[in-house]
Formats: C-alpha cells, sequence, structure tokens
C-alpha cells in the first residue's frame, strides 16, 4: 500500500440551486419556480425575497415530477401537486413496508 489520497467533494443534498438553475435543470421558467414556490407548492417556508432561496436535490427531484404531470396530463399546479404529494407518501409508505419486512 502506498500513499492515501484524500478526496474531497460537495454532496448533493448540501448544494443549493438558485431559481434560474432550478429552472434551467427542469426546462421551464424562472417564472413556473416562484408561481410554485408562491403557492406552496415548492420549497416549504420560502423566504419572501426570491433571490435568497435555495433549492435541494430532493426540491430538483419534486420540480421535475410536478413539471411532468402538469405536462403530460395536462394538470393545473393543485392537481398536480397532489398528484406528486400522494406518489411520495406512497414511495415513503413502501419503504417503511420493507424495513419492516413487510411486502
Amino acid at each position: 500500500m502506498g500513499q492515501s489520497e484524500l478526496l474531497s467533494g460537495v454532496l448533493v443534498d448540501e448544494a443549493a440551486l438558485t431559481v434560474e438553475e432550478l429552472a434551467r435543470a427542469c426546462a421551464v421558467e424562472p417564472d413556473w419556480v416562484v408561481q410554485h414556490v408562491r403557492t406552496g407548492i415548492l420549497l416549504e417556508d420560502a423566504a419572501e425575497h426570491a433571490g435568497s432561496w435555495r433549492f435541494t436535490s430532493i426540491d430538483l427531484v419534486r420540480a421535475r415530477r410536478l413539471r411532468q404531470v402538469e405536462r403530460d396530463f395536462e394538470a393545473n399546479d393543485d392537481i398536480a401537486a397532489l398528484v406528486v404529494d400522494l406518489s411520495e407518501e406512497i414511495r415513503r409508505l413502501r419503504g417503511r413496508m420493507r424495513a419492516a419486512g413487510i411486502k
């Protein structure tokens, strides 16, 4: 064994995206992101100023799912949020069932 090398990196969950970066990653306009934050669909407990909003990888996944439901089913914001909320809850429950050895 030779010298050990140090590796450095950034955890994805700790890397924060701006409104513009999230919009680009979801192929939407920044106004789409702002609208969904202000209605409480994205980024709970958002600060008042859009310049201070930061989004995690979890927010990115949720935003992409929201956009997909809106696009694929021509759903409005509320319906898309409900569909995404329910699908996230199903995933959580399935995970808990697996952890408990059920299913």
